[in-house]
């Protein structure tokens, strides 16, 4: 009778040492998880590593280096200059890195969305990458963010999605790689690069 009340006795301080343990981290520890798994999903659905991801030569063609996974245009690829489109029918340009694009706006480089504290995401806070995705603002307040990021579209996601892109973005492994600020146009004929000629070549 003892050892059977001696049994109970420590199997029910064990459980409510677990459930001690579950209330103090349980609820919020899970919480965090379902939100990075929440935004892996979301961010692989959304094609961000189409761009922020480099491309390497595979077997069939060129396929995302995810050693290198979202980590923007790489600094040792160095582009000085856009280029002009082929003709009137053509207005962006891609590197071979799928992750520098030049058009009338000049050339634009996927960022780094690794969490490197020096040239990723790693000084970002929360508020700052939601206010950057609504407003299309580096770091939500300055540059503006250039084609082809469809912050647009992105823009009209919840807070809770951005929220769980975040913290997945938070969660990777971060690279150590500064990408290039924006470059200019190149000079181009006025009448090529109007929003009238634009619309028009695209009609």
């Amino acid at each position: 009778m003892r050892t059977n009340l001696s049994a109970r006795a420590l199997a029910i301080g064990a459980l409510v040492a677990a459930l001690g343990t579950a209330a103090c981290t349980g609820p919020e520890m899970g919480s965090q998880t379902s939100r990075v798994e929440r935004g892996k999903y979301l961010v692989t659905i959304g094609g961000c590593n189409d761009c922020h991801t480099p491309l390497k030569m595979g077997l069939k063609g060129p396929e995302p280096d995810m050693a290198r996974m979202l980590s923007g245009h790489p600094e040792s690829f160095e582009i000085t200059e856009g280029t002009r489109p082929a003709s009137e029918q053509w207005m962006m340009t891609a590197a071979v890195t799928g992750t520098a694009f030049s058009g009338p706006w000049g050339v634009s480089f996927a960022a780094n969305l690794t969490p490197d504290q020096n040239t990723g995401l790693g000084i970002w806070t929360e508020d700052m990458f939601i206010r950057t995705i609504r407003t299309g603002k580096h770091m939500g307040a300055s540059r503006d963010i250039l084609p082809p990021m469809p912050w647009p579209m992105y823009r009209n996601a919840t807070d809770e999605d951005l929220k769980s892109i975040y913290a997945f973005l938070r969660s990777i492994q971060p690279v150590h790689n500064r990408v290039p600020t924006p470059l200019p146009p190149v000079e181009q004929t006025a009448e090529n690069h109007t929003p009238e000629a634009l619309t028009a070549s695209a009609q």
